[in-house]
């Protein structure tokens, strides 16, 4: 049974154009030919453009969870230090202690962002050899000062840096080389409008050299795998998820030659903006104002309205939001404004709810 099209302004998964899903229908071709070698070079090229990095591409047929994992595997060998303001922060620091490394955490209250003074202070007192960052928290709505975070950590040349960009790549511009990051990653299915399902990532030279001394890798993740089969293939270790290859390569092309970098950060920029003034007027933004995401807003319940009503409300006219996550369920709800939403549909969406909240 088909179901009715609900259109998603949730964080992940995002809404998928017609043009995507009959991408993913393509005929299939070999994992070990040479045509699948010639798509993942395809793919590499245009990610390194996406990322503004020379770094090594790397795609898993997994979630973004395999990459957090995969980067603790293969880049903590000490201890790593976890920067966390909120849930997603929160699991990559449950993910390290059940492969048995040792973490350290700097936590902040949900709705303020790490700031580089307080990663500074730590790093002069701990012996760590990698630091781990979510980006831009989608359980809060905070984005975290990556610019000035990643000025300290290259103070520590010995320090992998890992970050999470799950809900921010391809929606914010994220310089990668010149921010000295080792190992970046994000899921298909948020800022790229894609199916989920694959994650993407890029993992720079120093933290190839620093798998070689970590053990116990594993192997579905193990970096030096991947690296071998791409050097000496263009191919990935295990069969990837072909039909998520083509839809990859396609939006990749429409993000770079289409609509451009610079337009599609501005327009993520312009129905941020839209979906905060219509939060302030009508309820309270929960983030720090200085810290607000580009890609999803995250309200503060403060008229105390039924969050499930509105939702279901919104759902019968064909839209969905998405509830407060974790301990902000009932008392947060969050619209996302990423991917290949435009700012007409998310006035659309404003408006319903104000018919909801009735308000003229």
């Amino acid at each position: 049974m088909k179901n009715k099209h609900i259109k998603l302004f949730i964080p992940g998964p995002t809404e998928i154009r017609e043009e995507i899903r009959k991408e993913m229908a393509s005929p299939l071709i070999g994992h070990r030919s040479k045509e699948i070698s010639l798509l993942l070079e395809e793919i590499s090229s245009k990610v390194q453009k996406l990322l503004f990095t020379k770094n090594t591409i790397f795609v898993f047929t997994s979630s973004s969870t395999g990459f957090m994992e995969a980067a603790i595997r293969n880049c903590v060998k000490k201890k790593v230090l976890h920067l966390s303001c909120g849930a997603f922060g929160e699991r990559w620091e449950e993910i390290a202690k059940r492969n048995g490394k040792e973490v350290e955490s700097l936590r902040v209250p949900w709705g303020e962002a790490i700031l580089p003074e307080m990663v500074e202070e730590k790093l002069k007192k701990g012996d760590f050899d990698a630091v781990a960052l979510i980006h831009n928290e989608t359980s809060t709505g905070v984005t975290n000062p990556l610019e000035e975070i990643a000025k300290v950590i290259k103070k520590y040349p010995e320090i992998c840096f890992l970050v999470d960009a799950v809900s921010s790549m391809g929606g914010i511009k994220i310089e990668v080389d010149k921010l000295g990051i080792d190992v970046i990653f994000a899921g298909s299915q948020k800022c790229l409008a894609l199916p989920p399902g694959i994650a993407i990532g890029a993992v720079s030279e120093k933290a190839l050299k620093k798998a070689e001394i970590v053990e116990n890798r594993g192997y579905y993740f193990d970096f030096l795998e991947h690296f071998k089969y791409w050097k000496e293939k263009k191919q990935t270790p295990a069969t990837p998820s072909i039909s998520h290859l083509f839809a990859l390569n396609k939006k990749l092309s429409e993000i770079l030659f289409e609509e451009g970098l610079e337009n599609r950060f501005k327009r993520h920029q312009e129905m941020a903006k839209i979906v905060q003034d219509w939060a302030r007027e009508r309820f309270a933004l929960f983030a720090n104002e200085k810290y607000l995401s580009p890609t999803l807003t995250v309200i503060s319940n403060t008229r105390e309205i039924d969050i499930e009503k509105l939702r279901k409300n919104l759902r019968e006219k064909g839209k969905e939001i998405a509830p407060g996550y974790g301990k902000l369920k009932g008392k947060c709800f969050r619209i996302a404004h990423m991917g290949d939403l435009q700012p007409e549909e998310i006035k659309e969406l404003l408006s319903e709810i104000d018919q909801f909240l009735k308000i003229k």
